[in-house]
């Protein structure tokens, strides 16, 4: 890892409160570099003179609705034959900890649609005091990781949690516990902080704010900038006009060859273009844990979203440890195991 990627100052967050000296973890993984994105392809995946791309960006819309997957004739069927595959992890849960037996758990989790339900409005995505107290209890337990596309200060303004570790922004924005707990004794007011995209904080100003302005016609849409990476949220706008809001997306990223987009529940996301997500944020984490070639740990990752998926296919690529997948409905996964409510999550 490169000093540009690792920054150590005494800055005030909305995390600590207050300066803080910052470490960084033995060996943590490699800076990440750019995927290779010739602006040629970036263009024609764009479909600039034509429909197709954004017909594509329609139909994934669609297919994230639980209104169009209710509509499916065969989704009894259906779910039933993807439970048999990821089962209900309450059901499963004495197996998963004989598995974990001896183990070191390690607990990852996503916020929204994880820890607080889904809602129309983000800024009002609060989680319950009863969720609240078993993330608590967890971290007394285990160490404990919030993963999310928001960025830090949103999510821990919900959370209120200073004994956990936060990944913001898709993971590009990392900081450790600034309270003292059974796993960071001898770390009293030192953090692990790791900002692999903080060259790319202008160029996500400046998108933002082009898409607040492209956007302000579209009954129900709304921007969000998590510092990092920047999203659409496109679930209180009327479907007929969701090509509307799609043209209106493509034409700003389309000068950006540096940026990405993804797609979540109901909202398109705009990041950099570069090899880092909720996968590699995982990976970062057990490393500054002291995990990194430790067959006795046990990482369980809860999520709903498919910037998950990033997370839940490192998990099997390690061979260790769960992924948990929060759905109603049947979804490709590679999580092993599944959730219906974020409700469930503080069952488990």
């Amino acid at each position: 890892m490169t000093q540009q990627n690792v920054v150590v100052s005494e800055t005030k967050t909305g995390i600590n409160g207050g300066g803080s000296t910052i470490t960084v973890a033995q060996k943590p993984p490699a800076a990440p570099g750019y995927i290779p994105i010739p602006r040629r392809r970036i263009l024609k995946n764009l479909e600039i003179n034509g429909g197709q791309r954004i017909n594509t960006w329609i139909d994934s819309m669609r297919a994230s609705s639980p209104t169009h997957v209710k509509s499916t004739p065969s989704l009894a069927e259906e779910y039933n034959s993807w439970i048999l595959r990821h089962p209900s992890a309450l059901d499963m849960f004495e197996q998963i900890m004989d598995a974990s037996k001896g183990k070191q758990i390690v607990m990852f989790l996503d916020y929204d649609g994880t820890l607080s339900p889904i809602v129309d409005d983000p800024d009002r995505a609060f989680m319950s005091e009863s969720m609240r107290k078993t993330v608590r209890q967890l971290a007394r337990c285990f160490p404990t990781a919030i993963v999310t596309g928001r960025c830090i200060d949103k999510v821990y303004n919900f959370v209120h949690l200073a004994e956990l570790y936060y990944a913001g922004s898709h993971g590009m924005d990392i900081k450790g516990p600034t309270k003292v707990s059974k796993y960071n004794k001898n770390k009293k007011a030192e953090e692990i902080l790791l900002q692999p995209a903080r060259e790319f904080v202008p160029m996500i100003n400046e998108v933002y704010e082009q898409l607040v302005e492209k956007t302000k016609l579209t009954p129900g849409a709304r921007v969000e900038n998590h510092k990092f990476c920047a999203s659409v949220h496109f679930r209180c706008v009327e479907e007929k006009r969701w090509i509307e809001l799609a043209e209106q997306v493509k034409s700003v990223i389309k000068e950006y060859p540096k940026l990405r987009l993804t797609q979540g529940r109901k909202v398109l996301e705009i990041r950099p273009a570069i090899k880092w997500d909720k996968g590699k944020a995982l990976e970062f984490l057990l490393e500054s844990l002291g995990f990194a070639n430790c067959n006795d740990v046990f990482p369980i990752y809860i999520g709903d979203d498919r910037t998950d998926e990033d997370a839940f296919k490192k998990l099997r690529d390690r061979g260790q440890g769960f992924g948990i997948l929060v759905s109603k409905f049947p979804k490709d996964t590679t999580a092993s195991y599944s959730l219906q409510e974020p409700n469930e999550a503080s069952i488990v």
